[in-house]
């Protein structure tokens, strides 16, 4: 993948990790542009006080936002609320925090949309200091984003209204939230201009941020799913709040969806392609639900891949392969949460309740 920078990186206190962080990305085989507008990654630099977002051309671009931070010690309930509101208002794929000069051999916080947070510590060795930076940012530069949607109007009539499957979505999604799994969703309006929710809309067709998602299987290649960017506890409206996906376009790395004929549809939770592998490989798993908590001794992916990339499906898909039983396989996913699969939602809650971490441990 190609990079470029954009922002502030040539002031005086970027100018250094910039320097490292080009001469890492070349030396792992990535090719720097001139122009930020033709590269597939770009390194936003920005002070803290005056965030500015890098405003994407392509869906498929990734932004790494670099900026100050508090220094010292950061737990992770420092760490966030200062750092995610950046993130957010920098339109951020990563949120990179300095937190000195060079000279100080500065820890850098990394802060992820779905709120995960880890560190790299300072170090005189600066070329190991680099690749440990590198390996945080390797998922960004090594991904490609499957959240295109393609909606074709031909939702059967009878399901118009939904079924007895997309209902059961929407009692878990009630369930979620009694259990306090199940965030609240972002409110960008409170930290967005207008202009740059114009944006995020014209991009990705959200204008809200949320965690978690759920699906069910249908039928054997369709299944019901959660939309992206809307409260899960309150999913009614079929089109909006749940979706049929039908298929997988590959030539245009786009989700085909089934929509009624005269709803306005928001698009799929951004872990489609995920889901999707899993369900065309086991027959035998009905649903899937993916929370932000943890069960401890799960096996984990190995690499923090962003939401709604290929790589992150393929490595989910690759883990539930593996289990002694796919039907009702737990996959963790690094600094994000975890993937759950079972015969049906009800089954699921069965195995979970009480037995989830409402934390997710970074690393």
């Amino acid at each position: 993948m190609d990079f470029s920078f954009a922002g502030t990186c040539s002031q005086e206190s970027f100018q250094w990790f910039a320097k490292g962080l080009r001469e890492v990305m070349e030396r792992h085989g990535h090719q720097y542009l001139d122009d930020a507008d033709e590269a597939s990654l770009v390194i936003n630099c920005f002070p803290r006080d005056e965030p500015r977002p890098f405003r994407r051309k392509a869906q498929a671009v990734f932004v790494v936002s670099i900026t100050e931070m508090e220094g010292g010690d950061r737990t992770v309930r420092e760490a966030i609320p200062e750092g995610y509101p950046i993130l957010v208002r920098s339109l951020s794929n990563l949120l990179v925090g300095l937190t000195g000069p060079e000279e100080s051999n500065p820890d850098v916080h990394f802060i992820t949309p779905e709120q995960g947070y880890y560190r790299v510590r300072g170090s005189d060795d600066r070329r190991d200091f680099f690749d440990r930076v590198y390996r945080r940012i390797e998922p960004l530069a090594t991904s490609r984003l499957i959240i295109n949607n393609v909606f074709d109007r031909d939702l059967p009539r009878e399901l118009w209204e939904g079924d007895a499957i997309s209902r059961s979505i929407a009692e878990a999604g009630r369930r979620l939230d009694a259990m306090n799994l199940l965030p609240t969703p972002f409110p960008i309006e409170d930290i967005l201009s207008e202009r740059d929710r114009r944006h995020l809309k014209r991009l990705y067709g959200i204008g809200g941020l949320s965690y978690g998602n759920i699906s069910a299987r249908l039928d054997e290649s369709r299944f019901w799913m959660s939309a992206s960017g809307v409260d899960k506890s309150k999913l009614s409206e079929i089109g909006r709040d749940i979706l049929l996906v039908k298929d997988y376009d590959a030539e245009n790395e786009a989700m085909v969806i089934s929509v009624p004929p005269d709803v306005e549809p928001r698009r799929v939770s951004v872990d489609a392609i995920e889901h999707w592998m899993i369900y065309r490989e086991h027959p035998e798993v009905g649903a899937i639900l993916h929370v932000h908590a943890w069960l401890d001794g799960v096996r984990s992916t190995e690499f923090n891949y962003p939401c709604g990339t290929y790589e992150l499906g393929e490595a989910v898909a690759d883990i539930v392969r593996e289990q002694p039983e796919p039907g009702r396989a737990v996959v963790g996913l690094r600094n994000h949460g975890l993937t759950i699969t079972g015969a049906s939602l009800e089954a699921i809650f069965e195995r979970i309740d009480g037995k989830l971490l409402q934390y997710v441990p970074m690393s």
